[in-house]
């Protein structure tokens, strides 16, 4: 089996390339996210271990233009930063599963198992309300077909909101999820974020609104 690493440190480049390769693996090391797309889009591999941290371009983005360009092949991303938001925005770009650094071989070996015996999975269904779509393969937020521009934390806020259009999502849901559970600035940043979301749905003229219940949290609904 043919695997790419796609890591611009040479240490634990070479660290993990070794002992890959004495699993039997194939490996190939990109070093940087330009090269690493580059590869991941014109060669068949069997997986990929994409570390978050890269030059030119991050593996966050790397991993959206992959699935955005329908490859589905399996992505074990790295990441020295260990935050419930890093998780969740790798999860969100496409990812299928994520490991925080330093680790031990052993568990790298043991998930990189895992995703090869699951293979290469289906695209994710994009959930739908009203005219907004949002997919989490390709990293994109869509009214009627015209893509929105959301940074990474107002996407997170949207696909919390959208996986359960009816059910409330908290201030502190939204805290855990797209900041970090051990957050210590303003709760407040969620307002700033929602009217954010808000402004910017208004203006594609969205029949979906954000609706606030009062002292709970937010949920979407169906403008009149």
């Amino acid at each position: 089996m043919r695997l790419l690493l796609v890591e611009d440190e040479a240490v634990p480049a070479a660290y993990v390339k070794r002992g890959l390769e004495r699993e039997g693996y194939a490996v190939d090391v990109a070093t940087d996210g330009e090269d690493g797309l580059w590869m991941a889009t014109t060669l068949p591999y069997d997986a990929i271990v994409l570390d978050v941290m890269l030059p030119k371009l991050d593996g966050f983005a790397v991993c959206s233009r992959l699935r955005a360009a329908e490859i589905w092949t399996p992505v074990l991303m790295l990441t020295a930063r260990n935050t419930t938001a890093d998780e969740a925005s790798a999860l969100d770009r496409g990812a299928d599963d994520y490991l925080a650094k330093p680790f031990a071989f052993e568990v790298l070996l043991a998930r990189l198992r895992a995703l090869l015996r699951r293979g290469a999975g289906e695209r994710p269904v994009a959930p739908r309300f009203g005219d907004l779509t949002v997919d989490p393969a390709a990293h994109r937020v869509t009214v009627s077909g015209d893509e929105v521009a959301l940074t990474a934390t107002e996407f997170c806020m949207m696909a919390q909101l959208i996986r359960d259009p009816g059910a409330m999502v908290s201030k502190q849901d939204f805290l855990g999820s797209c900041w970090d559970w051990a957050f210590s600035g303003d709760p407040n940043i969620v307002e700033v974020y929602i009217r954010r979301l808000r402004k910017k749905l208004d203006a594609t003229g969205s029949a979906v609104a954000i609706q606030t219940i009062r002292h709970a949290g937010y949920r979407l609904e169906l403008r009149g």
